[in-house]
């Protein structure tokens, strides 16, 4: 099976090159700059996992490939649109495409581009890109989930398994995928509204009643959002969360608020903001996220 992973940053180069260490055929599409850079110094990985080192196979967008058996988007929601356009000289109607990024909006953009190609997926990884350009990795979890979203894919994602399984890293298939999408989103929804809001790690926002009571208010405003949009939600969601969020490192932060520290872009419209939007189509109040949303949209427009 060849396998396309678009980008090689701290979690389509995490993946891939999981996978490449175990045999598989995989190759990472960037671009020119970064082409140049991983040609020179290769693919390297410090992970509490093991380290990996690797000459990767790469090509760009401008470059000539036979197509892929499947293509893994690893991009921000912002870079969506680039990414499809970028590996469509790549697909053809048998290709899989398994998306990671995380929300639930960009299926509606890639089943357009698509159709039934797209699997679901999301994955769990605390990675990034350090200052000498190596990948590295610090948590226990580097977990990726996949699975079907119509019974024509079933087939297809069995075959898929053997290709994907027997890693260093986590690849699990799961029958509920729906489920476990929405359960993501509405963590790192809130993960990331919180710890932005409050620009803090997870730690000193759980540990003081205030705290906890916003996590939970915000918690039960996406979960009414949610239901209204009909997701697959389990009934102890809110409970559940929770328990995981008393439950993770102190000193975690969201990616959204790395993000902000280092005056880049944030997926806050894609996150936070389509649930906004979804509210309104329903009529839901929503102040917490509201105040959530602001916060950020202010810290967007200060960027222009």
């Amino acid at each position: 099976m060849r396998i396309l992973t678009v980008g090689a940053g701290g979690v389509g180069g995490y993946f891939g090159a999981r996978l490449a260490e175990k045999g598989e055929d995989v190759t990472f599409l960037v671009r020119e700059k970064k082409k140049k850079k991983l040609i020179e110094q290769g693919l390297r990985v410090n992970s509490i996992h093991g380290d990996i080192q690797l000459t990767p196979s790469l090509i760009t967008s401008n470059d000539k490939a036979t197509p892929f058996d499947l293509v893994i988007f690893t991009t921000k929601a912002y870079h969506l649109d680039q990414a499809i356009q970028d590996v469509r000289p790549f697909i053809d109607d048998q290709t899989l495409i398994l998306p990671l990024l995380n929300g639930v909006a960009h299926y509606e953009t890639l089943d357009k581009a698509f159709g039934e190609n797209v699997i679901g997926g999301l994955c769990f990884i605390e990675s990034a890109i350090d200052s000498t350009g190596a990948i590295r990795q610090t948590s226990q979890a580097h977990r990726l989930v996949y699975g079907s979203r119509s019974n024509r894919q079933r087939d297809r994602i069995e075959q898929l398994q053997a290709h994907l399984s027997g890693t260093k890293a986590d690849f699990l298939f799961s029958t509920t995928i729906e489920q476990e999408i929405w359960h993501k989103y509405l963590f790192i929804t809130v993960a990331s509204g919180i710890t932005t809001l409050f620009r803090s790690s997870i730690g000193p926002i759980i540990s003081s009643e205030e705290g906890r009571t916003f996590i939970r208010r915000l918690l039960t405003e996406c979960v009414t959002i949610m239901k209204a949009e009909e997701a697959s939600l389990s009934p102890t969601i809110i409970a559940d969360h929770m328990r995981t969020f008393e439950s993770v490192n102190d000193n975690m932060k969201s990616s959204m608020l790395r993000d902000m520290e280092q005056g880049s872009t944030t997926e806050a419209h894609h996150l936070q903001g389509y649930l906004m939007e979804r509210a309104a189509i329903h009529g839901i109040e929503v102040p917490t996220l509201s105040t959530v949303y602001t916060n950020v949209s202010l810290y967007e427009a200060s960027l222009t």
